[in-house]
């Protein structure tokens, strides 16, 4: 027999983690409820949004400084706030480790710091993408060490996140909502949470369904983008212009969706969440070759960015690719964002510098590298400033992120190579000696 009720009300929500997930989510929610609690274990974070100033570039001071200033929104770095809310809403990330296994360490530390504020009635909702399983298998444990049972004591569901940075056509609210629950009044509990807060909310069987659907659409993404990379490479030897073949290919009304190659994947999610569900799989006796393959293609992309790099210093400009300067045009994972997280322009910048190259980089959105996750040796260099001047001190651009706010025109007049992995310079129609990579 149900101990908590089926009346949902949440007139306080919680959000752990606000980062790209969590602070869209927790001004939307504060927009919804009029009170949220915002934690996290980062106090710089917690400082910065405290004083009305965004953490993320996407998203506008202002409206973190209304949701303060009105009382909606509160940010702390205590954990026994959270026992004020309805409703907790988990999102921390889930990188992978050393062995490109999950990492589930944040997810482990957010539910034992909600299990010793946990209290009958609460909903426990988990967005941070990660294998079929993990809710009820690991999550649930955490939190019913506190003596509170889920779907008896306390709701417990999977809603995965859909966020896309940089995307101002597909935000929170006009994207339908997956969610999951092991039983109905989790479930039920769930999708009230959420109604209202996003324009369509779409129920599924259980948390491990909801996870895998994270999974299979960036799955998706990922093994398509690999193919983009295998027909470029094909097709380059071929001497057939990739970008040319899937621009007409596109034209296609059906049948067809394009993806693009580009220098390797990055971002929170695509260069990741295959490799948990092919983790997951061996616990079956199962290897996922398809998946595997396009990783293994996908991940080596940096390598081929920086062999054309050295091969074409060398064809176009006849010098060794250690007697030119360079600039790497973009950090960042995607164009129009700051998120450096597994950013291929990384790799290549490590190897760069392995193979003795003088690089510098330029991003407008990441003015300094601060936290890399695996490259120290890069933290604390500063984008350089352009000008005709400073451009042309560099022999050669090398374009990892094609930012729509740098002067390619520029570029292309004053530096005498241009490698791009992005199509950047013919896309706009700017001539420069370019070399697609």
């Amino acid at each position: 027999m149900k101990v908590i009720p089926k009346k949902f009300e949440f007139s306080t929500v919680a959000v752990v983690g606000l980062g790209y997930v969590g602070l869209p989510l927790a001004l939307a929610m504060a927009r919804k409820y009029g009170r949220v609690i915002g934690f996290d274990t980062d106090k710089r974070k917690i400082d910065a949004l405290s004083a009305g100033k965004s953490v993320i570039k996407q998203i506008p001071d202002e409206l973190v400084a209304a949701a303060v200033s009105a009382g909606r929104f509160s940010l702390t770095g205590e954990a026994a706030r959270l026992a004020d809310a309805d409703a907790v809403i988990v999102c921390v990330p889930t990188p992978l480790n050393r062995n490109r296994e999950p990492d589930l360490a944040y997810i482990e530390q957010a539910g034992r710091l909600i299990a010793a504020n946990l209290r009958k009635g609460q909903l426990v909702v988990l967005e941070s993408t990660t294998y079929p399983g993990t809710t009820s298998e690991v999550l649930q444990p955490i939190l019913e060490a506190s003596g509170l049972s889920a779907h008896r004591d306390f709701y417990l569901a999977f809603s995965p996140e859909r966020e896309d940075p940089g995307n101002t056509r597909f935000g929170l609210e006009n994207v339908p909502k997956i969610v999951g629950a092991d039983t109905p009044v989790s479930l039920d509990a769930a999708v009230s949470l959420y109604q209202g807060v996003v324009q369509k909310v779409v129920p599924v069987s259980s948390a491990r369904t909801a996870e895998a659907v994270k999974l299979t659409e960036n799955i998706f993404r990922a093994v398509n983008i690999a193919l983009a990379n295998e027909l470029k490479i094909v097709f380059e030897a071929m001497d057939i212009d990739v970008w040319e073949v899937i621009d007409a290919a596109a034209t296609k009304p059906f049948g067809y969706m394009p993806f693009y190659p580009g220098p390797g994947l990055g971002g929170h999610c695509i260069p990741i969440d295959p490799f948990y569900l092919t983790w997951k799989a061996r616990e079956y006796d199962l290897t996922p070759k398809f998946i595997e393959l396009a990783g293994e293609i996908n991940t080596a992309m940096p390598n081929r960015v920086v062999d054309a790099v050295v091969k074409a210093t060398n064809r176009q400009l006849n010098l060794s690719v250690n007697a030119v300067r360079l600039l790497v045009l973009g950090v960042a994972y995607k164009k129009g964002v700051e998120d450096i997280r597994e950013s291929p322009a990384l790799k290549i910048m490590r190897m760069l510098t392995k193979l003795g190259v003088n690089w510098s980089y330029h991003d407008p959105y990441v003015p300094e590298i601060r936290e890399t996750h695996g490259y120290p040796e890069l933290e604390g260099m500063r984008s350089v400033a352009l000008s005709p001047e400073v451009l042309r001190g560099f022999d050669v651009a090398l374009v990892c992120t094609d930012h729509d706010e740098v002067d390619y025109a520029a570029i292309g007049e004053n530096i005498r190579l241009v490698i791009d992995t992005r199509n950047a310079f013919r896309r706009r129609g700017v001539a420069a000696n370019v070399v697609n990579a």
